[in-house]
Protein backbone atom coordinates (compact mmCIF):
# COMPACT_ATOMS: atom_id res chain seq x y z
CA UNK A 1 0.00 0.00 0.00
CA UNK A 2 1.12 3.86 -0.81
CA UNK A 3 -0.35 6.85 0.24
CA UNK A 4 -0.27 9.96 -2.23
CA UNK A 5 -0.70 13.56 -1.50
CA UNK A 6 -3.29 14.76 -3.77
CA UNK A 7 -4.17 17.98 -5.17
CA UNK A 8 -7.11 18.93 -7.98
CA UNK A 9 -6.77 21.79 -10.41
CA UNK A 10 -9.17 23.58 -7.94
CA UNK A 11 -5.99 23.32 -5.86
CA UNK A 12 -8.28 21.02 -3.01
CA UNK A 13 -5.56 18.96 -1.36
CA UNK A 14 -6.54 15.29 0.19
CA UNK A 15 -4.17 12.16 0.73
CA UNK A 16 -5.31 9.05 -0.53
CA UNK A 17 -4.21 4.94 -0.40
CA UNK A 18 -3.31 2.86 -3.27
CA UNK A 19 -2.33 -0.71 -3.31
CA UNK A 20 0.93 0.30 -5.55
CA UNK A 21 1.96 3.16 -7.80
CA UNK A 22 1.34 0.91 -10.82
CA UNK A 23 -2.69 1.25 -9.72
CA UNK A 24 -2.54 4.73 -8.99
CA UNK A 25 -1.21 5.32 -12.97
CA UNK A 26 -4.31 3.17 -13.94
CA UNK A 27 -6.90 4.68 -11.83
CA UNK A 28 -6.03 7.77 -12.54
CA UNK A 29 -5.34 7.25 -16.49
CA UNK A 30 -8.58 5.77 -16.42
CA UNK A 31 -10.18 9.16 -14.57
CA UNK A 32 -11.33 6.85 -11.41
CA UNK A 33 -9.37 9.10 -9.02
CA UNK A 34 -11.77 12.19 -8.44
CA UNK A 35 -11.04 15.11 -5.82
CA UNK A 36 -12.99 14.05 -2.48
CA UNK A 37 -14.00 18.00 -2.00
CA UNK A 38 -15.31 19.22 -5.61
CA UNK A 39 -15.34 16.06 -7.68
CA UNK A 40 -12.96 17.46 -10.20
CA UNK A 41 -11.28 14.31 -12.43
CA UNK A 42 -8.34 16.39 -12.72
CA UNK A 43 -6.07 15.32 -10.36
CA UNK A 44 -2.36 14.74 -9.58
CA UNK A 45 0.21 13.97 -7.08
CA UNK A 46 1.06 16.65 -4.88
CA UNK A 47 4.84 17.08 -3.23
CA UNK A 48 4.93 14.90 -0.24
CA UNK A 49 7.48 14.59 2.91
CA UNK A 50 8.71 11.29 3.48
CA UNK A 51 7.28 9.66 6.81
CA UNK A 52 10.49 8.85 8.56
CA UNK A 53 10.20 7.02 11.61
CA UNK A 54 12.05 8.69 14.22
CA UNK A 55 14.99 6.75 16.93
CA UNK A 56 13.59 5.33 19.56
CA UNK A 57 15.31 7.10 21.74
CA UNK A 58 14.09 10.24 19.96
CA UNK A 59 12.56 12.91 22.49
CA UNK A 60 8.91 14.25 20.99
CA UNK A 61 9.69 17.59 19.04
CA UNK A 62 7.04 20.55 18.94
CA UNK A 63 6.83 19.79 15.32
CA UNK A 64 5.32 16.08 16.51
CA UNK A 65 3.42 17.42 19.42
CA UNK A 66 1.66 19.87 16.68
CA UNK A 67 0.40 17.09 14.70
CA UNK A 68 -3.59 17.36 12.93
CA UNK A 69 -6.16 14.32 13.56
CA UNK A 70 -7.09 14.34 10.08
CA UNK A 71 -9.74 11.78 10.86
CA UNK A 72 -11.68 14.60 13.02
CA UNK A 73 -13.29 17.30 10.53
CA UNK A 74 -12.61 20.90 11.63
CA UNK A 75 -15.52 22.52 13.26
CA UNK A 76 -16.39 24.77 10.87
CA UNK A 77 -16.96 21.59 8.35
CA UNK A 78 -18.90 20.08 10.93
CA UNK A 79 -21.14 23.25 11.15
CA UNK A 80 -21.45 23.71 7.04
CA UNK A 81 -23.12 20.01 7.87
CA UNK A 82 -25.38 20.80 10.15
CA UNK A 83 -26.87 23.98 8.35
CA UNK A 84 -27.29 21.75 5.05
CA UNK A 85 -28.77 19.21 7.09
CA UNK A 86 -31.30 22.06 8.52
CA UNK A 87 -31.89 23.25 5.61
CA UNK A 88 -32.71 20.06 3.83
CA UNK A 89 -35.26 18.62 6.64
CA UNK A 90 -36.95 22.11 6.76
CA UNK A 91 -37.36 22.55 2.97
CA UNK A 92 -38.22 18.84 1.58
CA UNK A 93 -40.23 15.65 2.47
CA UNK A 94 -38.45 12.92 3.89
CA UNK A 95 -39.70 9.73 2.25
CA UNK A 96 -37.61 6.76 4.28
CA UNK A 97 -36.91 3.98 1.68
CA UNK A 98 -39.76 5.01 -0.33
CA UNK A 99 -36.66 7.67 -2.31
CA UNK A 100 -36.73 6.07 -5.16
CA UNK A 101 -40.13 4.73 -5.99
CA UNK A 102 -40.97 8.31 -4.60
CA UNK A 103 -38.42 10.64 -7.32
CA UNK A 104 -39.53 7.87 -9.79
CA UNK A 105 -43.29 9.23 -9.62
CA UNK A 106 -42.55 12.55 -9.33
CA UNK A 107 -40.09 12.50 -12.52
CA UNK A 108 -43.06 11.09 -14.24
CA UNK A 109 -45.65 13.56 -13.32
CA UNK A 110 -47.67 10.61 -11.09
CA UNK A 111 -47.21 12.75 -8.25
CA UNK A 112 -46.98 16.29 -7.27
CA UNK A 113 -43.56 17.81 -7.77
CA UNK A 114 -42.07 18.39 -4.64
CA UNK A 115 -38.25 18.56 -3.47
CA UNK A 116 -37.76 15.24 -1.04
CA UNK A 117 -35.28 13.02 0.47
CA UNK A 118 -34.74 9.55 1.60
CA UNK A 119 -32.90 6.88 1.25
CA UNK A 120 -32.01 4.35 -1.45
CA UNK A 121 -30.06 1.34 -2.34
CA UNK A 122 -26.78 2.01 -4.53
CA UNK A 123 -28.53 -0.29 -7.22
CA UNK A 124 -31.99 2.32 -7.19
CA UNK A 125 -29.87 5.14 -7.32
CA UNK A 126 -27.66 3.92 -10.36
CA UNK A 127 -31.20 3.07 -12.01
CA UNK A 128 -32.61 6.33 -11.67
CA UNK A 129 -29.53 8.66 -12.54
CA UNK A 130 -29.42 6.39 -15.86
CA UNK A 131 -33.56 7.37 -16.97
CA UNK A 132 -32.36 10.82 -16.06
CA UNK A 133 -34.20 11.68 -13.22
CA UNK A 134 -32.33 13.96 -11.25
CA UNK A 135 -30.53 12.87 -7.67
CA UNK A 136 -27.71 13.78 -5.45
CA UNK A 137 -26.55 11.76 -2.57
CA UNK A 138 -26.23 13.82 0.42
CA UNK A 139 -23.06 13.54 3.19
CA UNK A 140 -25.12 12.68 5.97
CA UNK A 141 -27.44 10.08 6.77
CA UNK A 142 -31.21 10.83 7.60
CA UNK A 143 -32.35 10.89 11.22
CA UNK A 144 -34.17 8.05 11.62
CA UNK A 145 -36.96 7.94 14.57
CA UNK A 146 -36.74 4.53 16.81
CA UNK A 147 -40.16 4.33 18.45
Amino acid sequence: MIQYSLKCSRDHTFDSWFQSAAAYDKLASAGMVTCVVCGDAQVDKAIMTPRVRPARNAQTTELQSKQVDVATPPADIEKVLADLRRKVEENSDYVGKDFAKEARKIHLGDAPERAIYGEAKPDEAKALIEDGVPVSPLPFLPTRKTN
